[in-house]
């Protein structure tokens, strides 16, 4: 994993904290990484965030990826990001 790629994924983290979740960057045994994301007031809701290039449409950028392969938001952008997360996340009257 580029180190690119951990620094966008570290910023993830920043942002999902000021939302109130619990996150943190994990590294598979393969070197791969993702950012775990858990709604503390609701564990049960979780999801996996992951980082990498792609070309939309014709120019190679960076982006947040939802576990379901699903391209989430511009990786520029973590703030957004988080925002979306967090809103998934929330729980019932939250």
């Amino acid at each position: 994993m580029a180190e690119d790629d951990f620094g966008r994924l570290e910023r993830l983290v920043s942002e999902l904290d000021a939302h109130g979740l619990l996150a943190r960057v994990v590294r598979t045994p393969a070197g791969r990484a993702f950012v775990r994301v858990i709604n503390p007031a609701a564990t049960s809701l979780a999801e996996n965030v992951t980082c990498r290039q792609v070309t939309v449409p014709d120019q190679l950028d960076w982006y947040y990826w939802w576990s379901w392969g699903e391209l989430m938001h511009r990786a520029d952008d973590p703030a957004g990001a988080a925002t979306k997360v967090a809103r998934v996340l929330a729980a019932v009257g939250e």
